[in-house]
């Protein structure tokens, strides 16, 4: 079986201040009906801030291997290409790419106009959110952009 390549070069990948290891690319965002599409690329041998989240999340693994990981570090979850899983609400997780190179996750948030994740310290308090109205801020910023 011949092996492909996610080829990401025409994606404007972009970065959320305070959270490293992570980049994203707002697909889309459906006002009427509060559907956020985003692509997120996770480093590889890397994992990003812990955090929780709050609405499903359906995700389907485009590119390397998604692996999370539990508050104390250890290893939870991997998920390998072509993986779809949805993802029930109420999980503390962090999250980052396999040994081999960068992850690359289309993630499918809907029907929630509200807080989608809560950024967590090591005692699980909660120092940031990240919602709906933020995704749609970062779409019309990233649409603004790509006019330029």
């Amino acid at each position: 079986m011949t092996d492909y390549r996610f080829d990401d070069r025409n994606i404007q990948w972009n970065r959320l201040d305070g959270i490293d290891h992570l980049q994203y690319s707002v697909l889309n965002v459906d006002e009427k009906n509060h559907i956020v599409h985003v692509l997120f690329k996770f480093d590889a041998n890397e994992q990003i801030v812990l955090h929780r989240h709050l609405i499903p999340n359906n995700t389907f693994v485009i590119q390397g291997e998604l692996r999370l990981y539990d508050p104390d570090g250890g290893l939870k979850e991997v998920r390998p290409v072509g993986n779809y899983k949805i993802c029930p609400p109420g999980d503390v997780h962090r999250e980052g790419g396999g040994p081999d190179e960068d992850v690359v996750v289309f993630f499918d948030m809907r029907g929630h106009d509200g807080v989608f994740y809560e950024v967590l310290d090591h005692n699980l308090n909660v120092i940031g959110t990240l919602g709906y109205t933020d995704f749609l801020g970062l779409y019309k910023d990233q649409q603004a952009d790509a006019l330029r």
